[in-house]
């Protein structure tokens, strides 16, 4: 049966329709990557990729044939002239293009000049853009909840109003949401990094249903602790709210506070190209047959029954309802 669960939405009754959904869903495999996989005519953008994942995958899809637009802020910048120097010495199709996520005209002017470069819409967007404030959530001041949720939740979202419009007018697309496990369970004294992480991850549920009807897929990576520069610019940012930081509100945390800025990740082994390649793996797999959320982790991933759990409930709950082609359109149900 060469369906796909995005295809099948046409049938004519919404109980064939559900039947057919689960047959395709249950059939398709997870998303497998493999370093001969060619990405030539493929674009994709994505942002925060000065360093980490960002960066890695900007490489891995490159050299695998893909026309990256490789994102940053705070151009010009070393990083980028590495991009740039990489992409000529290795004949990369790929373009480096200045997007900060919480800059409405950046993101503008940089998702039409990706767009003019391509001659035409996004095929992939690839929100990795993040950042992480430490602390315990009394000592979060307004200044440092509204960076993070600036940067996690209404950066992805800005992003994804940006290229939607050519998505959908092509009728094909593919959003890749870069959230974490703590998008779905909770470390005590990790400041709103889990807030913003929970809310992208329901924003990226929602927007997976709502975009059953427009063959545009939406998956979310959650990715376990990686060595990556996440935890430089974590100390630095922890660090500058320590020193605003109010007595009134720190003197309840002494120790939590005193570790504040201090993080250390550089004993962490796992390899940060690993969610490089489940990149790779998802943009591989064929439409309408993706997962929603993939978690990506050397070893325990405790999100997993969580997820599981969801997904029955969402069913359960909307799947014979008239929302039930879209759910099950994501569930497979």
């Amino acid at each position: 049966m060469n369906l796909d669960r995005r295809t099948l939405l046409a049938g004519a009754g919404a109980a064939a329709t559900a039947s057919l959904l689960t047959a395709a869903r249950t059939s398709a495999a997870e998303p497998v990557y493999t370093s001969d996989l060619n990405f030539a005519g493929k674009s994709v953008l994505i942002t925060g990729c000065s360093s980490g994942f960002g960066r890695l995958t900007a490489e891995l899809l490159a050299r695998q044939g893909a026309r990256v637009f490789a994102t940053m802020r705070n151009l010009p910048r070393p990083e980028a002239d590495e991009l740039r120097a990489l992409a000529v010495a290795e004949s990369l199709d790929l373009h480096v293009i200045a997007i900060d996520v919480t800059a409405d005209d950046q993101i503008a002017a940089g998702v039409a000049e990706a767009e003019q470069i391509n001659g035409g819409p996004i095929d992939v967007l690839v929100n990795n853009a993040g950042i992480g404030i430490t602390s315990p959530v009394e000592v979060q001041d307004m200044e440092a909840t509204r960076l993070i949720f600036e940067t996690n939740v209404f950066g992805p979202h800005r992003m994804a109003r940006a290229v939607l419009p050519g998505m959908r007018a092509k009728g094909a697309g593919q959003i890749i949401q870069i959230s974490s496990q703590l998008g779905r369970v909770i470390v005590p004294y990790s400041g709103h990094y889990s807030a913003t992480k929970f809310a992208l991850e329901a924003m990226s549920e929602q927007l997976a249903y709502e975009l059953v009807p427009h063959k545009i897929d939406v998956s979310i990576i959650e990715p376990g602790g990686y060595p990556t520069k996440v935890w430089v610019n974590r100390n630095a940012y922890s660090g500058e709210l320590k020193d605003r930081a109010e007595a009134v509100h720190t003197e309840g945390y002494p120790q939590q506070v005193a570790r504040m800025g201090m993080e250390d990740g550089s004993g962490r082994s796992a390899d940060p190209a690993d969610v490089a390649r489940a990149i790779g793996g998802l943009i591989a797999q064929p439409p309408g047959t993706r997962p929603l959320r993939l978690p990506v982790a050397a070893g325990n991933k405790p999100q997993v029954p969580i997820n599981e759990v969801t997904a029955q409930v969402q069913t359960a709950w909307l799947g014979n309802s008239p929302y039930g082609p879209l759910i099950r359109g994501v569930h497979g149900r």
